[in-house]
């Protein structure tokens, strides 16, 4: 069964025909590397081809930088077949325990002892769309969270989303969910570079210097080169 279903792509029981899902499993394309690349970073509308509906071909506003507007098929296909964007990339996922036990010791109170007439107006936290607690101060808890993310303690995979007008702080580390780079800008009012970006043309020069020197680091002990390393240690 698992043969046949692997072989043909129709997944289901050889005697359902008619019901089995089409095109689970396809042919890998080798024609070139592009059309590899291009061939594993397919998505597929599950909407009947044959209908004229135009709605479901459309791009969609959050598309934006995640779903490339160009690359799609012509014909009935057009619009429903989509390829990811070139920097996109689907996220694996962390456990999301230790954020949780974290952000405890930071003064968030759990859900079983928060009282709502004490703290009426404390921001709500949420790990992958679970309720996990309160917090009095949401600003300074971001914050914390944020650096951590930026110098790699927590999983740079990790999605932050604070929204001030709900009261909610919402963390995401599950798997499956679709990702982008962004580059940073200074935001807060007392710094001098306020409006810049984080990313500047030192840390550049930086980095490219480190690489450079990768190959004067044999023989290292574990300690030195992580003391010599200024960019990412993951």
């Amino acid at each position: 069964g698992l043969k046949y279903s692997l072989a043909t792509g129709n997944w289901g029981d050889q005697k359902k025909a008619a019901s089995a899902k089409a095109g689970v499993s396809q042919v890998l394309n080798r024609y070139t590397y592009a059309s590899t690349l291009s061939h594993l970073r397919r998505t597929n509308t599950p909407v009947g081809r044959d209908g004229k509906l135009a709605k479901p071909r459309q791009l969609h506003n959050s598309h934006w930088g995640l779903v490339c507007p160009a690359e799609t098929p012509e014909g009935q296909a057009c619009g429903l077949v989509k390829n990811l964007s070139l920097m996109c990339y689907v996220s694996v996922g962390s456990d999301a325990s230790p954020i949780i036990d974290f952000m405890t010791q930071r003064n968030m109170q759990l859900l079983e002892e928060y009282d709502q007439n004490q703290n009426p107006d404390a921001t709500k936290v949420f790990v992958n769309g679970v309720w996990v607690g309160v917090h009095s101060n949401a600003q300074q808890l971001v914050t914390v969270v944020q650096e951590l993310r930026r110098n790699g303690t927590l999983s740079y995979e990790m999605s932050l989303i604070r929204d001030i007008r709900d009261r909610e702080f919402k963390i995401f580390t599950d798997a499956g969910r679709v990702m982008r780079p962004l580059f940073v800008v200074e935001n807060d009012i007392r710094k001098p570079n306020r409006n810049h970006l984080i990313f500047t043309k030192e840390i550049s020069n930086k980095l490219k210097q480190e690489q450079q020197e990768t190959s004067t680091r044999q023989g290292w002990s574990q300690d030195e080169v992580e003391s010599a390393t200024y960019g990412w240690r993951g």
